[in-house]
């Protein structure tokens, strides 16, 4: 049997675009229901991303927001506002990620629906935060990418500063709304008199907390790190070799490797140089390692080298592309890609949410929505309009 913890949570989505549409997703497929508001006849911007699918849906919109049911609101409209109010009203949490005030304007800001709700947990994920000298800038992953310093810190010494392969701010801050919202839910079972709260969540708050390792170099050493390729700037050897094949390899090995790494590449010579036993003399050593490595690396082939590496204990990983990764055997017992079915599109793939309750089944992968698909349904069980009601909505462009 399929356990979902979140069952009998729900969530009011407000959220559009990546970081707030995977933190909801995730919270969809742990159990809890979410109901997405989405803008008539448009929806959420990312319906119109591509890549595109056959009849028109958007793959991104696939990727972060299954599970979900769609409800068509304007709420620029007083009557779209105050269905989303009676929404809330029978929510967990409010999760929204408009620019500071606009909730508020709309008569949906945290006050207003927690007076109502006073259990209420309301997550605002923004790009800067709900004060700071920033708050009302918009933004994307790549200027957050850039603003926190992660651009400037990824690349290779000799060439440009690049982004991370992913879009690494939404994603991380996305999982940060996640776990605002468990952190909300959980404080009010706990205690607080039932009550809810707001939490803040600012893509850029998240960013600059990522930089853990970089600034406390900064801290200690007064160094302010720089691109290092594939290398760790505080462990030696810790970086991606190319191998005679032509396929890359990344090697990384601690004090207790050393010896054994040493021995799989037969260099004897670095393997009997005691001031090299220690990470902090490997470090001074660092080009005369990497260049022996290097030379070493490239003269075998790397899936014998990884299995020679991996006998010995020492972690050693390919770099893998995308196809590959997703075709890996490790990656197929784990179950990692399924499917669902789409009511226009068919059967489409998707990676599963990476959570596992032990001696439960893994739950099916759920569908996202078409625009607007559960309108009527949402209306008429949790608001108990009827049919006439709903149909005067559609005709005035509220719903």
């Amino acid at each position: 049997m399929a356990i979902k913890p979140l069952d009998g949570i729900t969530v009011l989505d407000f959220t559009r675009v990546l970081a707030g549409p995977m933190a909801t997703q995730i919270l969809a497929e742990l159990g809890a229901t979410v109901i997405k508001i989405e803008r008539p006849s448009v929806g959420d911007e990312t319906r119109r991303f591509e890549p595109r699918l056959p009849h028109g849906e958007s793959a991104y919109f696939f990727a972060f927001n299954r599970g979900k049911r769609s409800v068509t609101l304007n709420l620029k409209d007083h009557r779209g506002q105050k269905m989303a109010r009676e929404l809330a009203r029978r929510a967990d949490v409010v999760m929204e990620n408009f620019l500071p005030g606009t909730m508020e304007k709309m008569g949906l800001g945290y006050e207003t629906l927690a007076f109502d709700n006073p259990g209420l947990v309301y997550v605002s994920l923004t790009g800067f935060g709900q004060a700071g000298p920033y708050s009302a800038r918009k933004g994307y992953d790549t200027i957050f990418q850039a603003l926190s310093g992660i651009i400037a810190l990824t690349g290779h010494p000799d060439g440009p500063p690049a982004k991370a392969g992913v879009p690494v701010s939404d994603l991380t801050s996305g999982l940060w709304a996640v776990i605002a919202s468990l952190a909300g839910l959980a404080g009010r079972s706990a205690g607080r008199d039932g009550r809810g709260c707001h939490l803040d969540v600012a893509m850029m708050d998240v960013q600059v907390s990522l930089l853990a390792l970089a600034a406390a170099r900064l801290f200690v050493h007064d160094e302010d790190t720089g691109r290092a390729g594939t290398a760790h700037p505080g462990r030696v050897p810790s970086e991606a070799f190319q191998c005679a094949d032509g396929r890359w390899l990344h090697i990384s090995a601690g004090d207790q490797h050393w010896i054994p790494l040493c021995r799989v590449l037969r260099l004897d010579e670095l393997a009997a140089d005691e001031s090299l036993l220690s990470n902090a003399g490997r470090l001074a050593a660092r080009v005369r390692i990497s260049d022996a490595l290097r030379q070493a690396i490239s003269l075998r082939d790397r899936a014998s080298l990884a299995e020679a590496l991996r006998l010995a204990d020492v972690p050693a990983g390919e770099v893998n592309t995308v196809r590959e990764v997703l075709h890996d055997p490790h990656t197929t017992a784990r179950d990692l890609v399924g499917r669902f079915t789409h009511p226009t599109e068919g059967s489409f793939p998707a990676l599963r949410t990476p959570l596992r309750v032990i001696g439960a089944e893994i739950p099916e992968i759920s569908t996202p929505p078409l625009i607007g698909a559960d309108t009527e349904r949402v209306l008429k069980e949790d608001l108990g309009l009827d049919e006439a009601q709903i149909a005067e909505l559609r005709t005035a462009g509220v719903i």
